[in-house]
């Protein structure tokens, strides 16, 4: 016990923020007036905490054997402190790839991309709508302007989107994992198109429904239950999107997801995904046991790839990309939005997460978002984790069709009209 608790001091001596510790025994390690105070009321946390473990001193936060006092800045500085290294250095034992495949394979049929998506997204609409902006827009935000509030981010992350696509009154278009269904209605009330979203979300898919019916949009939008994979429409789409969607689908099913957004997409028509890539080139999960601690109590089965191998897969599937753009920091900034709200308003998050549940599972659920949005928030800051924005266009095989020779789709290959303001119109 004193070798370790003399290496936990010195291992907190080093780090960025002041902690202090209150061990098993009720005895303190730290300094009087920490910026962060941990209270670990067993040996195995103690353990963890001297390994660099964050993961499962994450579990241990979250099933009430650690108790957390400060900041979640300040406690995210401190993990930041104490890895042992790099969480995005791949594992480097020989049957790892075939281990991760078999894993993915294993992990996204169509029954358990189904209970993952209603884990995740089915925990209570009125949790997330607490912390999330008023159109409830789960995903990366783009602050075009660095003075914008989350809100007007927001709107300008779905406007980015929709110019990306050059949507046009009238357009087919499918919305991939449609979430709340902001990007859908933005879509069509402010583009004119004829708009698909579908999801597996139960919850989603109801809130969705109500918005179309209350909007008076049912002629020109719907929204489906739905796996990507059962989805044939009678005609193929002109313009899709995808977003935050594709880290759901899984490594070994990257290829054949991608092939159906080929098949569901017209000739020459444009299709964006926008998704989390991992910040290392073979890392599918950070290291540590965070990415562990992910997949156990906020995304199961859930898989990060490379932006380069995302490119390739798309590439395999017949889809020509034509433009890149990272939002990493963008999505930084988006995850400490939604954790200072969710701080800001612990108690009323506890009391309705507690309505639908018991008190105990409650608790669980709230500690886990806590560590969940203020380590992720840390992580796209540090390039452990990164967002890229996709265009990519299906050629239509003929030399003459687009604005320029050999372009083969609407894409202009050029960005001005992305950012041309007399574009957008109310319709």
């Amino acid at each position: 016990m004193h070798a370790l608790q003399r290496q936990i001091e010195e291992r907190l001596r080093q780090l960025p923020v002041t902690v202090a510790l209150q061990l098993p025994g009720g005895e303190w390690v730290g300094p009087a007036k920490a910026a962060v105070m941990l209270h670990i009321r067993d040996m195995a946390a103690l353990a963890r905490l001297a390994a660099g473990q964050v993961g499962a001193l994450g579990e241990a936060v979250v099933e009430g054997r650690v108790e957390i006092q400060g900041r979640m800045r300040d406690l995210m500085q401190a993990v930041a402190g104490i890895l042992p290294n790099d969480p995005t250095s791949p594992d480097q034992r020989w049957w790892t790839p075939m281990l991760r495949r078999m894993k993915s394979l294993a992990a996204h049929t169509r029954e358990r991309d189904a209970e993952q998506i209603q884990f995740h997204y089915d925990v209570s609409d009125r949790f997330y709508e607490l912390w999330l902006d008023p159109r409830r827009v789960y995903s990366c935000a783009y602050y075009r302007d660095n003075t914008m509030t989350l809100a007007q981010a927001q709107e300008a992350k779905l406007d980015h989107i929709c110019r990306k696509l050059d949507l046009q009154p009238g357009q087919r278009y499918l919305d991939v994992g449609c979430g709340w269904g902001a990007l859908l209605l933005w879509a069509a009330e402010h583009y004119g198109v004829q708009a698909t979203g579908i999801t597996l979300s139960r919850n989603q898919h109801a809130h969705v429904q109500k918005l179309i019916a209350e909007r008076g949009l049912g002629d020109r939008v719907q929204v489906l239950l739905c796996d990507y994979r059962d989805l044939h429409p009678a005609q193929p789409f002109e313009k899709i999107s995808s977003v935050g969607m594709f880290e759901h689908v899984g490594r070994a099913n990257m290829t054949a997801y991608f092939g159906q957004l080929m098949r569901l997409l017209a000739p020459g028509g444009l299709v964006m995904n926008h998704g989390i890539t991992a910040g290392g080139l073979e890392n599918s999960q950070l290291g540590a046991g965070m990415g562990d601690f992910i997949e156990k109590y906020i995304f199961p089965g859930g898989e990060l790839l490379h932006v380069s191998r995302v490119l390739a897969d798309m590439a395999a599937s017949g889809l020509e990309s034509v433009d890149v753009e990272s939002l990493r920091p963008h999505y930084a900034r988006t995850l400490w939005a939604w954790s200072d709200s969710l701080e800001g308003q612990l108690d009323e998050a506890r009391r309705i997460l507690t309505a639908g549940s018991n008190a105990d599972r409650a608790e669980r659920v709230l500690r886990a978002y806590r560590l969940y949005l203020s380590g992720s928030a840390m992580s796209f800051e540090r390039g452990w984790i990164s967002l890229h924005q996709i265009l990519a266009i299906k050629p239509d095989g003929k030399l003459d069709s687009g604005r320029m020779a050999g372009a083969q789709s609407v894409y202009p290959f050029e960005r001005g009209y992305i950012y041309t303001e007399e574009r957008k119109a109310a319709c």
